[in-house]
């Protein structure tokens, strides 16, 4: 964890785990073959996030070193369901537990959309 991260005390402020969830989220489809630039440009849509839960579990503090977990837990015709959690590498302490919604949208007036088929294996096949 880095000084941006966390309060005056040295612990990540609560608002910073979301930030990590959204990168993991995003490096999990890059790892899969999908870029969000090209998928908006080629497809004209867009993931967004529709809902979240998340668990606070134990702090991060300053210099921790953190592991991301994304697992996908449901896909739906226009919508994709994680499971997610962080963890300080070395001890593997739980510190957060996040199910997380995002929805495809179209890009310009992002009312719901499909996921393209070519996207939706690409995601069963991950």
């Amino acid at each position: 964890m880095y000084w941006e991260d966390t309060d005056a005390g040295g612990v990540v402020y609560h608002a910073s785990y979301l930030r990590f969830l959204e990168r993991a989220r995003t490096e999990w489809l890059r790892a899969h073959g999908i870029d969000q630039t090209r998928v908006r440009e080629e497809h004209g849509i867009v993931f967004v996030v529709r809902d979240l839960a998340i668990e606070f579990l134990r702090p991060a503090r300053l210099d921790d070193e953190v592991d991301a977990c994304v697992t996908p837990v449901r896909r739906r015709a226009a919508s994709l369901e994680f499971a997610q959690a962080l963890e300080r590498v070395g001890d593997g302490t739980a510190l957060v537990r996040a199910t997380v919604r995002a929805a495809c949208v179209e890009a310009d007036g992002f009312r719901p959309a499909p996921i393209p088929r070519l996207l939706a294996e690409r995601l069963a096949d991950g």
